[in-house]
């Protein structure tokens, strides 16, 4: 009877610390996980359901679904967040998500496609400390400060949950996940958040794919000529056959040598910064926070590289590894969200309808008036809001061979992300005072 018990109570351990105890399990269960949604994701039979259900989702949610159902014990949920994809991964996918940036391929594109790409981060950046400002007059609850609860900031103010999607919306998960650190939202409230961006972003995402499918009706009334897509389409297949190749095994060593010597520099200067900073500033402004610094400095680097002969490593598959990156992150970040508050705050919703409005309108003006197609609107909208992962399917709605301006169009998102996001941050922040 005693050793029938002794088996009960560790079967009651378990249910109650969690199935997962060691770090070396839960990682390997992570790439399982994220294994499994891609290559679900690959199959024809899977296809009406990642249609309706992003992939980008399920790396966030079955994580946070086995933290929720306490399959992990919850003393190491953090350990994959804080000690590998927080001081590592995220900085080295931002270096690598910008290192392959062609600026000269981004001019041949003609300049309507870059001012639909700014006008896109412009109705962002507005959009952002508009949509907070017109949230608090309907519902003051909803956009609140930060608690303090005996004089613990539990930085839970809604401006900095509101930053992450600034990221998201700037650039894509790599940028999100960085405002998620830089202004230390409350992660137990992160869901919220992620709710908000899956569902507006998808709802746009919607629109515009069925938008393509009158995309001459739309141009008349714009009164543009789309003839620039033919001219696009020869453009973006002469960058694809100069740079791409098979990657052998120095490249890959020498792309893990630019990322990682790239994220060991900048956590070198950033704690210098950080600390002139803090001396002038105070320790609690954004600006002395050396995280802060991580990605602005990572960011730099890559670009700064993508002017040199660094750049041909883009080829080889250098934001292919970072995408790679920011998948282990989103799952890191999952097994840290509370699912129970992802649905606590609805208008949050509402908030960010209101926000993707104000940056659908600013793009349709602009279209009007520099008499711009729709294929610019969709792909400068999308190459912001959800980058990669969405920037090229829209462009393929409009004509398969389109899908790498997508891209491309993407990785300038990665460029002016970081940016983009901390200057639309500080204005909700300015805005919720």
């Amino acid at each position: 009877m005693g050793e029938i018990a002794g088996k009960l109570g560790q079967i009651g351990d378990i249910l109650i610390t969690g199935l997962v105890r060691e770090n070396t399990i839960l990682f390997g269960m992570l790439a399982v996980v994220l294994g499994a949604i891609f290559y679900t994701s690959s199959l024809k039979s899977w296809k009406s359901f990642y249609k309706f259900v992003p992939a980008l989702l399920l790396c966030y949610l079955i994580p946070a679904l086995l933290s929720e159902f306490n399959l992990v014990d919850a003393s190491i949920r953090d350990v994959p967040y804080k000690s590998l994809a927080k001081p590592f991964l995220l900085p080295a996918a931002l270096v690598l998500m910008t290192l392959g940036i062609d600026f000269q391929g981004l001019k041949k594109l003609g300049w309507r496609a870059i001012v639909m790409f700014l006008a896109g981060t412009i109705g962002v950046i507005i959009g952002g400390p508009v949509a907070v400002l017109a949230t608090d007059l309907i519902s003051s609850d909803t956009v609140i400060g930060d608690t303090i609860i005996e004089g613990v900031n539990q930085y839970d103010a809604t401006w900095r949950g509101l930053s992450t999607l600034a990221g998201s919306w700037i650039g894509g998960g790599a940028n999100q996940a960085a405002m998620l650190e830089t202004y230390k939202y409350k992660q137990e409230l992160y869901g919220q958040m992620v709710t908000v961006d899956i569902v507006v972003a998808n709802l746009w995402m919607a629109v515009l794919l069925f938008s393509a499918g009158h995309y001459k009706k739309i141009d008349n009334w714009l009164k543009a000529d789309n003839s620039a897509m033919e001219n696009l389409k020869n453009r973006i297949k002469d960058y694809q056959s100069s740079t791409a190749k098979v990657a052998s095994t120095t490249d890959l060593m020498v792309i893990m040598a630019i990322a990682f010597g790239a994220v060991g520099l900048s956590h070198f200067l950033s704690s210098i910064i950080s600390d002139a900073m803090v001396s002038i500033l105070g320790k609690e402004h954004p600006f002395a926070s050396s995280f802060l610094w991580l990605v602005v400095l990572t960011t730099t680097i890559g670009l700064s590289l993508s002017f040199t002969k660094m750049r041909k490593y883009e080829g080889a598959g250098a934001s292919k590894i970072g995408s790679l990156f920011i998948y282990i992150l989103v799952a890191a970040i999952g097994l840290r969200m509370d699912l129970m508050q992802a649905l606590d705050n609805p208008l949050l919703i509402l908030l960010g309808v209101i926000w993707m409005i104000i940056h659908v309108a600013i793009m349709l003006g602009v279209a009007k008036l520099i008499k711009a197609p729709l294929f610019y609107v969709a792909v400068g909208s999308k190459a912001n809001i959800g980058g990669a992962a969405s920037a090229p399917v829209v462009a393929s709605a409009f004509d398969p061979s389109l899908a790498s301006v997508g891209a491309l169009m993407a990785i300038l998102g990665y460029a002016v992300g970081t940016y983009g996001a901390i200057a639309c941050a500080e204005l909700m922040r300015m805005v919720s005072l």
